[in-house]
């Protein structure tokens, strides 16, 4: 997800959004340790994409 996205929610659908990347991250977690992931890069870009978004969260939170 683009950061330009994510800056136009607001905090309450950034938490979500975290919520359902960890979910998906576990998901692909999954995947590797039973072999059944072929592209490994989307365990990278999924950490990459949770911590845009925990980023995004907390400057917004610090602004109020």
């Amino acid at each position: 997800m683009k950061t330009t996205e994510l800056r136009q929610k607001d905090v309450a659908g950034i938490e979500t959004e975290i919520k359902a990347l960890q979910k998906a991250h576990f998901g692909l977690r999954m995947q590797k340790a039973t072999q059944q992931l072929g592209n490994t890069n989307t365990l990278r870009a999924t950490r990459r994409d949770i911590a845009r978004a925990k980023t995004i969260l907390a400057e917004k939170q610090a602004a109020k």
